[in-house]
This record gives structure tokens, C-alpha cells and sequence, in this order.
């Protein structure tokens, strides 16, 4: 079966842009790969410490460092993904971001969700975000 991968932005939906960035695809459509999906990733490091407490730029960067580790251990990266869940605890601090999200999650221009939420599993975290990923 041969390997496809479509990203669709339908006229009939409103582009998804914000700061000059298109920030994710309306619709991927895949035929032929295997799934991978990462649990939800939040700012620990290896040790499981909280890293960027009270910094959603910093949070959104081991986040998405997480995500690579974790797509790497599955072999695939981070041009593979096809769907992201986000939960952050205050939306406007997290689009002050896009760039750093953009680095992580432009590349694949995926589909994405973006929740804002009162808490996340600890009160020092402010970003969570799982992943689904294709690979050949």
C-alpha cells in the first residue's frame, strides 16, 4: 500500500493563523503508516522535576523536548506528527508563544486542539500536550 499524507485547509473553514503563522492543519488525512500516540507531555525533566515554574515559554519548550524523546523512542520525529492536544492554564500567556510551539509543531503543520483548563496534574505546570504521530 503505498504511504500518503494529505494537510487540508478547506476554504469553507476560517485559516488558523495567528501572528503570521499558520498554526495547524484542518485536516490530515493518512493512508499506509503505523500510529504512534504520546501520552500527554508536561514540563519535567528526566528526573521528574518541574522545569520553568511560572514560565510558559520555558514549559512549552521541555514539553515539546518531551515529545521529541518520546517520538524518537518510537522512531518516528517530530515531521510525523498528525494530531496535538493541548491543555494550557491561561490561553493568552500561551499564544504569547506561538514561535517556540511553532519550532516543535510547524514543521508537520498538524491538527490541533487547544483547551484552556483551572489545573493541570501539579499547580506548577501550565502546558500538557499529547501527540499523535504516523511512521512508514
Amino acid at each position: 500500500m503505498a504511504v500518503t499524507r494529505k494537510n487540508m485547509q478547506p476554504e469553507a473553514l476560517a485559516a488558523p493563523v495567528r501572528n503570521g503563522h499558520t498554526l495547524y492543519s484542518h485536516v490530515v488525512a493518512v493512508e499506509g503508516r503505523r500510529l504512534v500516540f504520546v501520552a500527554g507531555q508536561l514540563a519535567r525533566d528526566r528526573a521528574g522535576n518541574v522545569v520553568g515554574k511560572g514560565d510558559m515559554r520555558a514549559q512549552i519548550r521541555q514539553v515539546g523536548e518531551n515529545i521529541k524523546a518520546a517520538l524518537t523512542a518510537a522512531g518516528a520525529t517530530l515531521g510525523d506528527i498528525v494530531k496535538t492536544n493541548t491543555y494550557v492554564t491561561d490561553m493568552d500567556e500561551y499564544f504569547r508563544h506561538v514561535d517556540v510551539r511553532m519550532e516543535y509543531f510547524g514543521p508537520a503543520l498538524p491538527t490541533s486542539t487547544t483547551v484552556e483548563v483551572r489545573r493541570l496534574a501539579h499547580p506548577d505546570f501550565l502546558v500538557e500536550v499529547e501527540v499523535v504521530a504516523m511512521t512508514g
